[in-house]
């Protein structure tokens, strides 16, 4: 199988697809605009699960890269970890992948939030070297502005057709 740039072949070509979870029920609490609305897991997660795949038309949720349960917000202090798995240990997108998830998180949250996007522990063979440059901030600034990996960012968080 080939992937989306085109002769060069995926690395996962039948990867496990997993069903998606039900959308989060609003509560009155959370419709009451008269009391303070803190940010939790589930509110970070429902952010980052629809972001798409680079290799396949898939999101990052179907393949089960994140779950609910690998993400950590403490609002009262302002931070946010997310742990991502990969869906192979020599994965080629995984430094994309946590970018994408980065950005997600950037765009989204109040300035005041600090974010930890890192690989699952022992679930990649490079996790040390991509964790190193999620957590740079001068390297992702980088990578930002590379007009062509900052168009691949978007497509990964576009909503798909």
């Amino acid at each position: 199988m080939v992937g989306p740039g085109g002769g060069v072949p995926l690395e996962n070509a039948n990867p496990l697809i997993y069903r998606r979870s039900g959308e989060r029920p609003v509560t009155a609490r959370e419709e009451d605009d008269e009391l303070p609305d803190s940010i939790d897991d589930r509110e970070i997660f429902d952010l980052i699960r629809s972001i798409n795949d680079p290799e396949h038309p898939l999101t990052l949720e179907e393949l089960n890269v994140v779950e609910q349960v690998r993400v950590k917000v403490n609002d009262a202090e302002s931070t946010v970890a997310v742990e991502f798995t990969p869906t192979i240990p020599h994965c080629s997108m995984a430094t994309l992948i946590g970018l994408s998830i980065k950005v997600k998180l950037i765009r989204s949250l109040p300035e005041r939030f600090k974010m930890d996007v890192h690989i699952t522990p022992g679930t990649h063979a490079s996790e040390h070297a991509v964790n190193k440059q999620l957590a740079d901030k001068e390297r992702v600034a980088a990578a930002l502005e590379n007009s062509h990996l900052l168009e691949v960012v978007n497509q990964c968080l576009s909503a798909r057709s």
